[in-house]
């Protein structure tokens, strides 16, 4: 099906008015300050259901699923294309793997895992799930590592694939990490207490050794962060989309890397 989609929208891009379109992209492209463009730009692919329900009615939930999957992949071609270092997908919050039913958590799995795959077949990126995988069934949460494991030598663009993530989760396990790391360098509690510092969280974070965020784009017309995260956030700058997330165009997202660009950045300062 994916196959399908990309030589269909070749041929859309053969009509003269795809055409027009993808140098209407090539322009807006070349007018970016390239000196001003994000390090690591974050997404919450939101939307998908939505989209469902509108253009696959009558089918699935995961219809909506696969389309904003295939829109992930697209996504990161895009950041490739246009340099940007680091990439995080958040794809499953914990929120969502705790309401939703077994019947509708299985399939979003496969098209993630699927997705991963993909992602790490290529041989261009290095893929890092980050997320509270111990809460994933063993066989999802073993496919997802493998393709970390497959990948961790390569040179390109780093992509974090946020499943089974919360912003909370996040921060506990990182206080877990590090009172446990603490407790194995036999430091007391009290000691820790006295000497703790932000960089010391930040050090025990699932993006441990990464760039913040510079920019998190969310789609659908929401405005807000749901936890998604919470301490690398602190000084990103934010873009919210209308358009659901299948729908999410690569003008849409250049349009974005401008808003940016145009932003001046004061860092709390």
């Amino acid at each position: 099906m994916a196959r399908f989609d990309r030589i269909r929208e070749f041929v859309d891009r053969l009509h003269p008015s795809g055409l027009l379109y993808a140098t209407y992209e090539h322009r807006l492209i070349d007018e970016l300050d390239h000196s001003r463009l994000p390090r690591h730009v974050a997404v919450l692919a939101d939307g998908n259901r939505r989209w469902a329900r509108t253009n696959a009615p009558g089918q699935p939930l995961v219809a909506g699923y696969q389309a904003g999957a295939n829109k992930l992949k697209e996504f990161v071609e895009w950041c490739d294309e246009i340099g940007i270092p680091v990439v995080t997908l958040w794809v499953l919050s914990t929120d969502n793997f705790s309401r939703s039913s077994a019947e509708e958590v299985g399939p979003l799995l496969q098209v993630i895992e699927q997705m991963v795959a993909d992602l790490a077949r290529t041989g261009r990126w290095r893929v890092h799930p980050v997320g509270a995988l111990d809460m994933l069934p063993a066989e999802s949460a073993e496919r997802l590592k493998t393709a970390a494991r497959d990948t961790a030598a390569v040179e390109g663009m780093l992509v974090n694939i946020a499943v089974s993530y919360g912003g909370r989760h996040e921060l506990r396990d990182a206080v877990r990490s590090l009172l446990a790391e603490q407790a194995r360098l036999g430091i007391s509690i009290d000691e820790v207490a006295q000497n703790l510092d932000i960089e010391h969280i930040a050090e025990h974070l699932y993006t441990k050794g990464q760039p913040d965020p510079d920019l998190i784009i969310r789609t659908s017309g929401e405005q807000r962060l749901s936890g998604f995260l919470m301490w690398q956030s602190a000084h990103s700058e934010f873009y919210f989309c209308e358009a659901l997330w299948p729908d999410f165009r690569k003008v849409d997202f250049i349009r974005a890397l401008r808003s940016y660009a145009a932003r001046e950045r004061r860092f709390g300062r």
